[in-house]
């Protein structure tokens, strides 16, 4: 795009700048659509702004045009990504909504693994606005998937009846562990400010990371592959969360789970020394990654109550959408100005904060979990 359109990097990487805003911008009325109207129909809505959006930034020749596009990608992405099924799923199954939100994320996490090679080849065969036209129509396919999702009142009249397949071995059901009150205030702040600064980190480290590896001592094809391992740890500790993740509280895996992000950015700063550090690194960065994309999800179902789940998921990662937007622009700057090494030490100390929260919000609000599972 950057050749065609005769445009510096910065200006067309913008644009998902400006639609990770939008994302943050729509986030709480997002939430209370899929409140109000169903997951189905707010998801396949957004199927169909997806392909609108795809399709004008395939026709755009402007930067107002371009912009324009991303802005309605922007709204697509929050209808359709993982914080809209995770808050269609809350309204159908309620607390018992765990395991199918890890099955999501287990097939999810190998969408980049299938389609950046996908759009390099249809890039390579027909230009970039045409692999966006191919993209619009795949778009298109997910609507009617959608649609064939089950109404809210007759998915819930299954799972009454044992119907599904749903189940966790970590107390369900029951009050809220954060219903009202201070309480509330407390867990909506912690889980805020955890996504916060989990959503910077993992943008930042998704531009950078061969960045990082090179500019570490790697070289420049041993960074690349050591950096696409980081989706075999995300895929494998989602796998395991699936099979074995229902023992274990939500709020106790993700605070271990949040434990591997600094641990693995120390490890990543001996990278140009040593390769098993860097395996290390990007392994366990993937793997913490992937169970706090579950946890993300599953948290807000123990800590609030899951009839108004998206409407309080859409306020709480708000501030994260926009925060990302500045992410990659943050850690170009560190890197240019101070090294590698340097943006790597800023995020061990951004990955270290999101611990705290996630292990703040474990101990104020289940500090028995990890006990009460093992008995179990």
């Amino acid at each position: 795009m950057s050749v065609g359109l005769g445009w510096s990097r910065t200006v067309v990487h913008g644009g998902f700048a400006a639609a990770l805003l939008m994302m943050g911008i729509v986030s709480g009325a997002a939430g209370r659509w899929v409140d109000r109207w169903g997951g189905r129909n707010v998801m396949a809505a957004g199927s169909l702004l997806l392909t609108a959006g795809c399709l004008a930034l395939a026709a755009a020749d402007g930067i107002v045009a371009h912009y324009a596009a991303w802005l309605v990608m922007g709204i697509a992405m929050r209808l359709t990504l993982y914080d809209a099924a995770f808050a269609a799923l809350a309204q159908w199954l309620g607390p018992q909504a765990r395991r199918p939100m890890a099955q999501i994320t287990l097939l999810g996490g190998l969408a980049s693994s299938a389609f950046w090679p996908l759009g390099h080849a249809l890039a390579g065969a027909w230009g970039w606005r045409g692999a966006l036209v191919v993209y619009a129509a795949l778009a298109l396919l997910t609507a009617p998937l959608h649609l064939a999702l089950p109404r809210r009142d007759a998915l819930a009249q299954g799972v009454a009846h044992g119907v599904g397949g749903v189940e966790a071995t970590w107390p369900i059901g029951g009050e809220p562990l954060a219903a009202a009150g201070s309480p509330r205030i407390l867990a909506g702040a912690l889980f805020a400010a955890m996504t916060t600064l989990l959503n910077f980190l993992n943008a930042g480290m998704s531009a950078h990371t061969v960045g990082l590896l090179a500019g570490l001592g790697l070289a420049l094809p041993w960074a690349v592959g050591l950096a696409s391992l980081r989706g075999v740890g995300q895929s494998c500790a989602r796998l395991a969360d699936v099979l074995w993740g229902g023992r274990c509280h939500p709020l106790a895996l993700g605070a271990g789970a949040a434990l591997l992000l600094p641990l693995a950015c120390l490890a990543g700063l001996w990278s140009g020394q040593a390769l098993a550090a860097a395996l290390v690194f990007v392994l366990a960065y993937g793997s913490g990654n992937g169970l706090l994309t579950i946890t993300r999800g599953t948290a807000p179902l123990v800590l609030f109550d899951h009839r108004t789940y998206g409407a309080q998921l859409g306020r709480m990662v708000a501030p994260g959408f926009v925060l990302s937007a500045c992410a990659p622009v943050a850690y170009a700057a560190v890197i240019d100005h101070a090294g590698a090494a340097a943006a790597l030490g800023l995020s061990v100390g951004v990955a270290a904060l999101a611990f705290a929260a996630a292990l703040a919000l474990w101990i104020g609000f289940a500090p028995g979990a990890c006990r009460a599972s093992t008995k179990q």
